[in-house]
């Protein structure tokens, strides 16, 4: 990856609620190599195709997505660092 990463402060209102899961929710989490979507996962145990875990997020007011590793993510403890070698 090359390039400038796109910051989400994870406890600021307008990056979090500008920032969705593939289905549109706003109640995603990043984990340590992907993205975990809580709306998704209440729905999975009903529909096998609303897989929880996925690896971009899609910026509702533009229609872009970034990748996990193209997003730095910044939390009240500072930055979220996620391993790739866990991939």
């Amino acid at each position: 990856m090359t390039g400038r990463k796109t910051t989400i402060h994870t406890d600021d209102e307008t990056d979090r609620w500008r920032w969705v899961c593939p289905r549109g929710h706003r109640s995603w989490e990043p984990t340590n190599n992907h993205f975990w979507c809580a709306k998704c996962a209440r729905r999975w145990a009903q529909d096998a195709e609303m897989d929880p875990e996925f690896r971009e997020l899609r910026n509702k007011r533009t229609g872009e997505t970034k990748r996990r590793d193209e997003i730095r993510l910044v939390t009240p403890a500072g930055p979220y660092e996620h391993r790739e070698e866990s991939v």
